[in-house]
């Protein structure tokens, strides 16, 4: 397996885990719910009924924000590469390697340190369609674009 396969793959593993992780989360403010139906009225109840109805609220964003991110990283075909930075681009620098593709944060292929991407964030929006050489500043740093897979 090559080192964009791999790191693909450790994207699709971060995001099936959060998956996961919002999923029980939803399960478990269905049955807190359902809990709270069966136990008695008044102020007490209705305020935690608000309070769980606002978490699966906001874990039904987390859900949808997840979905979109498995989308886009559906869109990478991990055999190809490019000429010019683009999604699934590997990005090495004089700074920093980066896998363009989701928000992942640090990933690591054999005792090499890749930082997993969005394409939306400040930092993938300055690396996309640059070429190897270009030269790139983000806040106050200075790095120049070695290669890209």
């Amino acid at each position: 397996m090559n080192i964009k396969q791999e790191l693909y793959k450790q994207c699709q593993n971060f995001l099936n885990q959060r998956l996961k992780t919002i999923q029980d989360t939803i399960s478990d403010i269905q049955n807190s719910l359902l809990s709270e139906t069966k136990s008695s009225a008044g102020d007490k109840h209705e305020t935690g009924r608000a309070m769980l109805q606002l978490e699966r609220e906001k874990a039904g964003k987390q859900l949808a924000d997840l979905q979109n991110q498995q989308k886009i990283l559906q869109k990478i075909n991990p055999e190809l590469s490019h000429k010019n930075v683009a999604l699934g681009s590997i990005v090495k620098t004089s700074a920093a390697n980066y896998f363009i593709a989701v928000s992942v944060g640090e990933l690591q292929i054999n005792n090499q340190l890749f930082y997993g991407i969005s394409a939306a964030t400040p930092i993938g929006k300055l690396l996309l369609s640059k070429h190897v050489g270009d030269t790139i500043t983000f806040r106050t740093q200075q790095f120049t674009i070695l290669e890209i897979i």
